[in-house]
């Protein structure tokens, strides 16, 4: 089984799990995290692989991290995850990426990532649940942030931690790739 297969099932099961442990019908998990019914469907039976925003939509509604909908072992408190096995959700063809490094759920879901942006490259992202928190350090170049439509620049050693309840975006204008690790926060669900 490809490892492409493997995530696709463990998604598949896990928002399954989720949604019916938090008692959510399909059309109320449709409607929380602003997919489709059968855009739902299809990631329960396995058939799609979704983009990350509906992943990220779909944890954010059913308040766990994309961590926890991409486990495929339930394993003991303590989990190591090895450099090859972090989980790559987003790049493009001239470099830049998001790794998934590790997460969990204390209390609400926490999440941290290894990013890397190229020259001229950027990433928006929706609005997250009210509380969400992120904080970026800024390993190497010039990152921009964007939120809520004002520019903030945070240079290479720097950290920012901002409220990313509000359309925000990642970039690099600069000449040099950009490295950073985020962590996301993430409210429980009520």
């Amino acid at each position: 089984m490809s490892d492409l297969d493997l995530l696709t099932q463990s998604l598949a099961r896990n928002v399954k799990r989720w949604r019916t442990e938090r008692g959510f019908t399909l059309e109320a998990l449709a409607a929380r995290a602003g997919v489709s019914r059968g855009m739902l469907i299809q990631i329960e039976q396995a058939r799609t692989n979704p983009s990350l925003g509906t992943v990220v939509k779909i944890g954010d509604a059913l308040g766990v991290s994309i961590t926890t909908l991409l486990d495929y072992e339930q394993g003991p408190k303590v989990r190591i995850v090895p450099a090859d096995q972090a989980v790559r959700l987003w790049h493009t063809e001239t470099g830049s990426y998001n790794r998934l490094l590790a997460g969990t759920e204390a209390p609400g879901p926490l999440e941290m990532w290894d990013w890397r942006l190229m020259p001229g490259e950027g990433s928006p992202s929706d609005p997250h649940p009210s509380g969400t928190v992120e904080l970026v350090h800024v390993l190497a170049g010039d990152m921009t942030l964007t939120v809520d439509g004002v520019e903030h620049h945070v240079p290479e050693g720097a950290s920012v931690s901002f409220e990313a309840d509000t359309p925000h975006t990642y970039a690099n204008k600069g000449e040099v790739p950009v490295e950073m690790v985020m962590a996301v926060s993430v409210p429980l669900v009520r």
